[in-house]
């Protein structure tokens, strides 16, 4: 194989990404609302032409099967491909110490897969998505697995839904003044600030656990508005997941396209 289309379906959004070599920096990446599976059948089609003649494999993971499964169906109908799916066809390339019964999201595990491949390293890796995961790798490349919190838009949300007086409104990084001077403020400060404050002591205990501080990697579509100039965190990369599909299928050692009979 000498490229790839990864494709990973989120509880809200798709992100597609396109490598030209599976070691190697992504070429080219978009995310597309979930509600809008004609443009994102339209975008894997332009990322397969874009490597048009070279032998190319569409690789999908997914936590949200509702819309993935009609998308890979769709696809493998609309552009006559094969559509892989990471955790069937392929695994997450990344060991675990898990319970033996635990069901981790591929999400997490991919993510994990990433940064270890690329740090080399114990690692914290923090999701900042639809709920916001905050994962242990130690530096032997094994998943220890971690924490799991609503994410931004879900606490405030939670905040307007159960509550008489509390507004419905959109997450944004607060203003940097410690107080929030209203309603809207506060809100904001609070889950900006919880996140973040939950991050940290996370990695303390981490830290703790292994005697030393690992370094941190975040993702997700928060990632940015929530941990930008953050000390604590090292790298923002918003295309782990992506990353993780391509040095899975690396690891796997696939040599012509996935899923082909």
């Amino acid at each position: 194989m000498n490229a790839l289309i990864a494709v990973s379906v989120g509880n809200t959004r798709t992100q597609i990404g396109r490598f030209s070599d599976l070691r190697g920096d992504i070429d080219a990446s978009e995310s597309v609302p979930n509600s809008e599976m004609e443009v994102v059948l339209e975008r894997i089609a332009h990322h397969l032409k874009e490597v048009e003649g070279s032998d190319a494999a569409v690789v999908m993971a997914s936590v949200n099967r509702s819309v993935s499964d009609p998308l890979r169906a769709r696809a493998e109908g609309k552009l006559d491909i094969e559509v892989s799916v990471i955790g069937e066809d392929i695994m997450p390339a990344i060991a675990t110490r898990l319970d033996p019964d635990a069901a981790t999201g591929v999400d997490r595990l991919l993510c994990a897969s990433a940064a270890f491949s690329r740090l080399k390293q114990a690692c914290v890796i923090i999701d900042a998505g639809t709920a916001v995961t905050v994962d242990f790798v130690d530096g032997e490349g094994t998943f220890h697995g971690g924490a799991i919190a609503p994410g931004a838009a879900m606490q405030l949300r939670a905040l307007h839904e159960h509550t008489d007086a509390l507004p419905d409104i959109a997450f944004e990084p607060p203003p940097e003044e410690p107080f929030g001077r209203n309603t809207r403020e506060a809100m904001l400060h609070g889950v900006f600030h919880g996140i973040r404050g939950l991050a940290q002591r996370l990695i303390e205990r981490y830290a703790d656990a292994q005697g030393a501080f690992p370094m941190v990697i975040v993702t997700g579509g928060d990632a940015q508005r929530i941990f930008e100039h953050e000390q604590f965190v090292d790298r923002i990369v918003p295309e782990l997941l992506l990353l993780g599909i391509a040095s899975s299928v690396a690891a796997a050692g696939v040599d012509e396209p996935v899923g082909d009979d």
